[in-house]
């Protein structure tokens, strides 16, 4: 007789923010989880050899999935294949899908529906072309900060602010363009229709992480990003509101005793 004994998953966890919507996604998977903390080195701001041991490159969240008759557990690294792998693989994961095929064109090269294909687009969307500029936006902006030495600041906040302009400010009012036109799009509140999908819980850290970061990007129209892109700002406002959301704020907090959305 098979051994039906539930998988022991176990997430990994170093950055709270990056790893908060994989908590809300195994909240809303319903599916039993344990939290293993790691702290990172205080002057290299490096993962600890512990991390590296479980994924050789140290970052988080990384999810280990043991299953009973299985000598070594799963590893999986990267938010986008971790959600993937885990909606396609349980069964409350089918309603965070949007369907796959329209009528009558059931396995058929681009017979898919616009929501499924949305998708998967923002499965890799979210870390591929998304993510990279707002790290640069964090890695840039501290060339202005106070750490920067004070003779040396009037050069390096000229430097950095070229980059803005040129660079960064440019590409952010574009993504969050592309975002604010599928929010008008999907028939819905949500970037793929009517109902939260796990794009959608993917996505929620870099938006609400840098709402707060994105006026100091540029000048927007209207004076705010939020006025620029008022269906975006409402989308932000609407996955902090999620049930789902909240309690996986709560579960961090009482696990770290704190939480804020930040990168």
């Amino acid at each position: 007789m098979a051994d039906t004994a539930q998988p022991k998953i176990k997430l990994h966890w170093l950055d709270r923010s990056r790893s908060q919507r994989i908590v809300w996604l195994l909240e809303e998977l319903k599916l039993p989880y344990e939290l293993e903390i790691y702290h990172r080195n205080k002057e290299t701001r490096l993962a600890p050899p512990e991390l590296e041991k479980v994924h050789p490159l140290g970052k988080s969240p990384v999810i280990t999935i043991a299953a009973a008759g299985v000598a070594e557990p799963v590893v999986l690294a990267e938010s986008g294949f971790i959600t993937q792998y885990l909606v396609d693989n349980t069964a409350e994961g089918k309603r965070l899908v949007p369907p796959r095929w329209r009528d009558g064109l059931e396995g058929q090269l681009g017979g898919e529906t616009e929501a499924w294909i949305r998708y998967q687009y923002y499965l890799h969307y979210a870390e591929g072309s998304f993510m990279p500029v707002l790290v640069m936006a964090l890695v840039v902006g501290a060339l202005k900060s106070p750490a920067v030495p004070f003779f040396i600041r009037p050069i390096s906040s000229l430097l950095a602010n070229r980059v803005f302009s040129s660079f960064i400010f440019p590409n952010a009012r574009r993504n969050l363009g592309l975002i604010e036109a599928h929010l008008g799009s999907s028939g819905g509140d949500y970037l793929c229709g009517a109902s939260l999908t796990a794009a959608d819980i993917l996505m929620s850290f870099p938006l609400i992480a840098a709402q707060h970061r994105f006026d100091a990007f540029g000048a927007f129209q209207g004076g705010s990003w939020a006025a620029e892109f008022p269906r975006t700002a409402a989308y932000v406002a609407r996955l902090e509101a999620e049930e789902g959301y909240k309690r996986s704020v709560e579960r961090i907090r009482e696990i770290d005793g704190d939480f804020e959305a930040t990168f």
